[in-house]
């Protein structure tokens, strides 16, 4: 179910045996994000959950989801970046059946991050749900 972006990363933190490595590959994928304009970092855009802040603006054109974020956490920057690669592109309709859980886990997500950060990835994957309901 995830995208083709999403299984590239897959590819990639399987080819990085060392988790460090994996850690500073998705500090490169945050590096690598268009950043927020601060007109879209508003008390609207911020996910409630987050050690950091973070802000996510989706939006849905003819029927398929896409979402841009920020953060003001390199990390939490390069999570964003890892969440874009799994919900962009898909059918707003199909968002909520992607089982965020079990990607991430792919990624060794799930193991590597501290109890704060792995609050703030729910929050941030609870609230692309919620918007992909809404659209």
């Amino acid at each position: 179910m995830a995208t083709e972006n999403f299984e590239e990363i897959a590819e990639t933190f399987e080819f990085l045996d060392d988790w460090e490595d994996r850690y500073r590959h998705v500090i490169d994928l945050g590096r690598a994000l268009d950043p927020l304009e601060d007109a879209f970092k508003v008390p609207a855009t911020k996910v409630d959950g987050c050690a950091s802040q973070v802000w996510l603006l989706p939006n849905t054109d003819d029927g398929v989801f896409t979402f841009r974020g920020d953060s003001d956490a390199m990390i939490v920057r390069g999570l964003i970046a890892v969440l874009a690669a799994l919900y962009n592109g898909v059918p707003v309709g199909e968002v909520g059946a992607i089982d965020a859980r079990a990607e991430l886990g792919r990624l060794g997500l799930n193991d590597h991050l501290s109890a704060q950060r792995s609050n703030g990835l729910r929050a941030m994957v609870e609230r692309i749900k919620l918007a992909a309901a809404q659209a």
